[in-house]
């Protein structure tokens, strides 16, 4: 289901991005979510996730453990 805020998005997303990670994730998993509402529910949430961290992944890069901006 989508994110409201960015105190919902999972724990994986909300304590290791940073703020602006965050928002990029969130944009991108609510608006891969409309745009996949012909899938199923589990395809659609699977896919809404892959979109949201190829988003973040065009912005910044993970060095170590921490993300950094590209």
């Amino acid at each position: 289901m989508p994110y409201a805020e960015l105190k919902d998005l999972p724990d994986a997303v909300r304590l290791h991005l940073p703020i602006h990670g965050q928002e990029i994730y969130r944009a991108a998993f609510n608006s891969a979510w409309t745009e996949y509402a012909d899938r199923g529910e589990d395809e659609r949430e699977e896919i809404a996730h892959r979109v949201a961290w190829a988003a973040v992944k065009h912005k910044y890069r993970k060095a170590g453990t921490t993300w950094i901006a590209r």
